[in-house]
């Protein structure tokens, strides 16, 4: 039985992965279980040999199904050569005005470029603004090639939609939007990705779209928690608690639930800007989605805050109280501390000349004293606490007998429990208890 051409178009792929973060190994992986002699590259060594070793800090993947593949990881580029499918999966920040940073994505086209060869092509899953492939990267890709886009290689576009931490919503279960410069580009993308997504495929009618696409998902996101967020700010004024309000107006169908809390990472906290730049770049200024930033941007300040006017009230010493704070990373039961807003309370609770203490037992010390300047600090230290907030709901937090932890506040104490994870029953009566 001789195969189709279809299938001999695919095994003849050779795939290489660039960036192998939270996004970019389940994809590396995923392509290797379909296609032989596929590549996973990083530029970090260290990131690489605990790869090899079998050890994902992000705890994207298990130790078994880094075992079990045959994906090459390398931190080597000259191993890129000979690829004629590469994904490019690495970030997209923001610089300190809040502009877009290219720098990582610059550099991935400068890495791919000098192992590109004619009829390669090249597809991004990095969150940007509409047009930036084609753009930036288009460009890029030649200079360092030689090659012209379009001509001896094509472009694609395929955005991520992995979401840390989130067991259910995997890169196989969501379906994949693809994008070609071309029909012929897009069929041989999607023909890439439906091997390895039983979700499903969806062919966006231009690289442009599907860039636009991923972008608004945060932003739409984004904005319907700074709404949460200001509903919860106005809340607190009028003593409403609004967990109990937002479970009361949750009974109704078509009510979006969503939840106040800190918004960080390198997603929901940084994708709008990439969106206002492009926009501001065409002549608009957009008034709603920059509020949006705005209101959660501030959430730190304001939690910092409400709770220094909560000690005052009680009649405390704010100069060298003592606040526990449970939870560093952007989210809760991931390690990543990109863009994190905790460390947004941490300044602000100092700046009152109180003593914060952080634990986290998914960040990395080492990360959280370089990007931060924060020492970890042991559950041991959690003692004579004037407060104690609970920042980041962890599950190695939430799994524990929360009581455990009452021991560490003094009496009057304030229990502040960012998002609404406890319930206030289990709190004792001789402490005091405030959810955002």
């Amino acid at each position: 039985m001789t195969s189709s051409p279809a299938a001999e178009s695919l095994a003849a792929e050779r795939i290489a992965v660039v960036g192998l973060g939270y996004v970019g190994l389940p994809v590396a992986l995923a392509f290797a279980r379909c296609y032989p002699g596929a590549v996973g590259f990083d530029i970090d060594p260290g990131r690489v040999a605990a790869l090899r070793e079998g050890r994902d800090i992000t705890g994207e993947v298990e130790a078994a199904d880094l075992a079990g593949t045959g994906l090459a990881i390398t931190a080597d580029p000259a191993v890129l050569k000979g690829a004629t499918f590469f994904v490019a999966t690495v970030p997209t920040p923001i610089d300190a005005e809040r502009r877009p940073d290219f720098g990582p994505l610059l550099r991935a086209c400068e890495t791919i470029g000098r192992a590109l060869s004619p009829g390669a092509v090249v597809v991004f899953e990095s969150t940007v603004y509409p047009g930036a492939t084609e753009e930036v990267c288009g460009p890029a890709l030649a200079r360092a090639s030689g090659l012209r886009a379009g001509i001896d290689f094509a472009l694609a576009y395929s955005p991520e939609r992995i979401n840390p931490g989130d067991r259910e919503h995997r890169l196989e279960s969501i379906v994949k939007v693809v994008s070609g410069q071309d029909a012929a580009t897009l069929e041989r993308v999607a023909a890439a990705y439906g091997a390895i997504v039983p979700a499903g495929i969806h062919r966006a009618p231009s690289i442009r779209v599907a860039e636009a696409a991923k972008v608004i998902e945060n932003t739409q996101r984004d904005l319907n928690i700074a709404l949460m967020n200001e509903l919860a700010m106005i809340f607190d004024r009028l003593g409403l608690r609004t967990a109990e309000v937002l479970a009361a107006s949750g009974t109704k169908w078509n009510f979006l639930k969503f939840q106040p809390g800190l918004v960080g990472g390198h997603c929901i906290g940084v994708d709008p800007y990439y969106l206002t730049a492009k926009a501001e770049a065409v002549g608009y200024r957009p008034e709603m989605i920059l509020a949006g930033r705005r209101i959660n941007d501030q959430m730190g300040a304001f939690l910092a805050g409400k709770l220094v006017k909560v000690l005052a009230r009680q009649g405390r010493t704010i100069l060298g109280a003592r606040v526990g704070i449970l939870g560093l990373t952007f989210k809760e039961n991931v390690s990543d501390l990109r863009n994190s807003r905790v460390p947004d309370i941490v300044t602000e609770l100092a700046g009152y000349g109180i003593e914060p203490l952080v634990h986290d037992p998914l960040a990395d010390p080492d990360r959280a004293r370089h990007e931060y300047g924060l020492t970890l600090s042991g559950l041991g230290a959690f003692r004579d606490l004037d407060a104690l907030v609970l920042a980041v709901p962890h599950r190695a937090y939430i799994d524990r007998p929360f009581g455990e932890f009452w021991p560490c506040l003094r009496d009057g104490g304030l229990v502040m429990d960012v998002k609404s994870a406890l319930d206030p029953a289990s709190v004792p009566s001789r402490l005091a208890y405030w959810s955002l």
